[in-house]
């Protein structure tokens, strides 16, 4: 069996990939301080409604569904509350309001590439909050297609555990991966969706915490920040674009 060369210079020569990200190493911490602050329930109640609309509620048969439930249990979020937004997807409870997705495309401060998904159930007030921010922090939203070359969808998996980046690497051989990263003790895959979840499976029979499994837009090449200031103000740009209502998942092609 052959190991991707991909998958070996990202683990043996540091190539600056998707697992290298310090803007996913922010947006990680920072999600595990906005489920403290129960935050985190409002999107992923939106996300569980769509999936469940889409896919239908049935966890067995709906892998998206599944994965996003997986997520609000490691939140603590209550049964209820996930047995409610996946009825209100279904059509089984009627109320609330209806959200519909969205990708949005445009450049941050110092031209960074940036990619927003969305869950809104008003477009014109999300393009209105995201276009102000944007502009204010000097970037601009552009048309569709833009930016979007630049990313591909890929499934992304993050955890913990004491396996080594060989340990990792023998077990995941058979699965259409493309990086695997590890840095002190946490560890980031990227494999193809269709994988998505038999790589968290693997992990988890591992002995591996699986802290996150989910789809992600995954910059080609990601670009290096050198100035600090620059730096600063990229980021200070990201966590605000996260923070708004509409908004579920920033991703930039920014690397380390």
């Amino acid at each position: 069996m052959m190991v991707r060369k991909k998958i070996t210079i990202a683990l043996f020569q540091g190539d600056s990939m998707s697992g290298h990200s310090k803007w996913a190493t922010i947006k990680h911490k920072k999600a595990k301080e906005d489920a403290k602050r129960g935050k985190a329930f409002t999107k992923l109640i939106r996300e569980i409604t769509v999936a469940a609309r889409e896919g239908g509620g049935d966890l067995g048969g709906n892998a998206r569904l599944r994965l996003i439930v997986e997520k609000a249990k490691s939140v603590n979020m209550p049964q209820d509350n996930i047995t409610r937004a996946i009825k209100k997807g279904t059509g089984e409870l009627d109320g609330g309001a209806t959200y519909e997705a969205s990708t949005y495309e445009g450049y941050g401060p110092h031209g960074i590439a940036v990619l927003v998904e969305t869950l809104s159930d008003n477009k014109n007030r999300t393009v209105s909050d995201l276009r102000h921010l944007f502009t204010k922090m000097g970037g601009r939203l552009a048309e569709g297609g833009s930016v979007a070359w630049m990313f591909e969808h890929k499934g992304v998996v993050r955890g913990g555990g004491k396996a080594t980046e060989d340990e990792l690497l023998e077990r995941l051989l058979d699965y259409d991966v493309d990086d695997v990263s590890l840095s002190d003790g946490v560890f980031t895959i990227v494999c193809s969706g269709a994988d998505l979840d038999k790589v968290k499976k693997t992990l988890e029979g591992m002995g591996a915490t699986v802290e996150s499994a989910a789809f992600e837009w995954v910059a080609k090449s990601p670009v290096k920040v050198e100035d600090a200031g620059h730096e600063e103000v990229i980021y200070d740009f990201l966590e605000k674009l996260d923070d708004l209502d509409d908004v579920q998942n920033v991703f930039a092609n920014v690397g380390d």
